[in-house]
């Protein structure tokens, strides 16, 4: 580390070339009663009107609470104590809480992550976004005309129904767009989008960020998009401000950060996303980002960069390098460095025997058949991935497989054996032999029972073992999914989400199957998360001999850990044969479709930036 490097910094200038916005300078948000303790410090950027500004970083950096507050609000323990947001010239943290309360929804309005938190379940759609509208006295002259205008640009016809429907009567997507109807009816200055295409398909994720930016466009909106989907704000933002422990380490355009990021948690970011368009090995952040209001001194990321030096021990300043804004000694020095290469996923044999043979299989809801006529494969040792968009049929058909959905015709084999319809009706062999990791690790583990006790109950069912002989398999089984025996007496509650689900992982584990099915198991982690839950499920799947079957939306990840894939369109297989036929060359227009759909982020090719 030179001297150079030592001195004062300039302050980066990333003034927009429309008229700004919104101006947020040097926020500063606390634990409640304790100043010393903050969450976020020392964020300051600008949003022009008509763009959009992206907020990423993983669970925890602090990017909900940077876009809270830009409401005016703080999450209950916590307090804003200093800075300044400016709308329009107008300092929100200088009003009252009755002055900024007028202005939500009139000149600032904010979209949540869960459609169904924003919309009343008892209340028609019209009604609902009627009262927004009759809350700001003539902001809107017009009501059922606006009403009807505010749906069309959201892509939702008034003379199809939908005003009359209640929230539950709608998909995921539609609450979303009508989410971001009842955001823009009064035309605000500022929007909030705080990940507001998490849990979407491809496809309805492609028709919420158009409308997004066609609305930001056509209205001179300012936007702050919140995620930690880095593909997805690629596409979207004009400029991102990536966060890490409530402060942000890098800022700029997003072509020049993404296209050649400098800080080493922005790199890290990048080579965890999977790519769409070729195999590669995923590189995933090890280690835990610090819970809010216990930043370390120094670098805060130091713990877990790779390019860590004695004088990280000393808080990097906000300094402009290559175009952009970056907290890091060691910038000027990364700049010149290029980006990693990236490692090709080794070819796998699929010539072995098969252990899952799926024929003619017809599933029903009542009398409503979800699946028509499915017949797949898995061979031993392999991964077969099963994509579509939402309600295609996806977690039907795992559910099938596994014996949780008992209403079907057709026939399941599992090594040359049919499988009884239903759990209650197989074998405990057969059910040890067949294990299931659910979507949400937030809800798949028992919050009454240490990490221990969650191994140890299908140890117990499965075998009879003596104490000495779990706990050998408990700690080996904790070591195969890179956790240590101190997890063994904690709490689901003291772990992160990448922690939970590898404590499910290991479970699912523990008895030793022969086939894993894995539902969604990624979509509710950060990309970096992500990145080692996917290296890890495909590490232990080569050293175990396990065959799998991976139900995801997220096609780009698809390349990383599966040999061939299926596509489903309305219960129906459309398409199936290796990833690459099938991602490079697709042959069905829903497949050709679901891959146009896929965000593609370019990051850096290894030269400078």
């Amino acid at each position: 580390m030179t001297g150079e490097q030592l001195a004062a910094p300039t302050v980066p200038d990333f003034a927009p070339t429309a008229p700004v916005r919104l101006s947020v300078r040097d926020l500063r948000i606390c634990l409640e009663g304790d100043t010393q303790s903050d969450v976020v410090d020392e964020v300051s950027f600008d949003v022009a009107a008509g763009e959009v500004l992206g907020l990423v970083g993983e669970s925890g950096s602090g990017k909900t609470t940077v876009a809270l507050a830009l409401l005016g609000h703080a999450r209950r323990g916590l307090t804003i104590t200093s800075g300044a947001i400016l709308l329009d010239g107008l300092d929100l943290l200088g009003l009252s809480h009755q002055e900024v309360r007028a202005l939500r929804g009139l000149k600032v309005a904010y979209v949540p992550q869960d459609p169904a938190s924003a919309l009343n379940p008892a209340l028609r759609i019209d009604t609902q976004l009627e009262e927004g509208m009759k809350a700001h006295p003539g902001a809107v002259n017009d009501i059922p005309g606006r009403l009807a205008e505010v749906l069309e640009e959201v892509r939702l016809s008034a003379g199809l129904g939908h005003l009359r429907r209640y929230p539950h009567q709608m998909s995921g997507g539609q609450q979303q767009r009508v989410a971001l109807a009842m955001a823009f009816s009064c035309r605000p200055s500022l929007i909030v989008l705080d990940e507001p295409t998490t849990g979407l398909d491809v496809t309805t994720q492609r028709h919420v960020l158009d409308t997004v930016r066609n609305l930001c466009t056509a209205y001179g909106v300012a936007a702050v998009y919140v995620s930690h989907d880095l593909a997805v704000v690629g596409g979207l933002v004009s400029s991102v401000a990536v966060m890490y422990s409530g402060r942000i380490v890098e800022i700029g355009r997003t072509d020049k950060v993404f296209g050649s990021p400098v800080h080493p948690y922005t790199r890290g970011l990048l080579a965890a996303i999977p790519s769409p368009e070729r195999s590669e090995l995923l590189r995933g952040i090890e280690g835990q980002p610090p819970r809010p209001g216990r930043r370390p001194a120094g670098c805060s990321f130091a713990p877990r960069c790779e390019l860590r030096v004695a004088g990280c021990a000393e808080s990097p300043p906000l300094i402009s390098v290559a175009d952009r804004g970056v907290r890091c000694w060691r910038a000027s020095e990364v700049v010149t460095r290029g980006a990693d290469p990236s490692q090709p996923i080794p070819d796998r044999d699929m010539t072995g025997g098969t252990v899952l043979d799926v024929a003619n299989l017809t599933v029903s809801y009542g009398r409503t058949p979800v699946l028509h006529d499915i017949s797949l494969r898995v061979p031993a040792d392999c991964c077969v991935a099963v994509v579509g968009e939402s309600g295609s049929g996806k977690t039907t058909l795992a559910r099938t497989i596994v014996g949780l959905h008992t209403n079907f015709e057709g026939s399941l084999t599992f090594r040359g054996a049919p499988l009884a319809p239903g759990m209650r009706k197989r074998p405990k062999e057969s059910l040890r032999r067949v294990q299931y990791i659910f979507q949400n690790p937030y809800t798949s583990l028992n919050p009454r029972k240490t990490i221990g006790q969650i191994i140890s109950q299908p140890l117990e069912h499965f075998f009879d073992l003596s104490r000495s002989e779990r706990d050998e398999r408990i700690s080996a089984v904790l070591k195969d999914a890179s956790l240590s025996d101190e997890f063994i007496p904690r709490y689901p509650d003291q772990l992160s989400g990448g922690e939970r689900q590898r404590v499910a992982i290991a479970r699912a584990l523990v008895v030793e199957p022969e086939l894993l099915v894995c539902d969604e198991v990624t979509s509710a982690l950060d990309v970096s998360v992500q990145a080692v839950i996917v290296e890890l499920l495909r590490r232990l799947q080569s050293e175990r001999h396990l065959a799998m079957v991976f139900i995801t939306h997220n096609l780009a990840l698809v390349r990383s850990i599966a040999q061939s894939v299926v596509v489903l369109s309305d219960g129906t297989i459309v398409e199936t044969g290796s990833v690459e036929d099938v991602l490079e060359r697709p042959q069905d227009p829903y497949t050709v479709r679901l891959m146009e759909d896929v965000p593609k982020l370019s990051v850096a090719t290894g030269s400078p930036a």
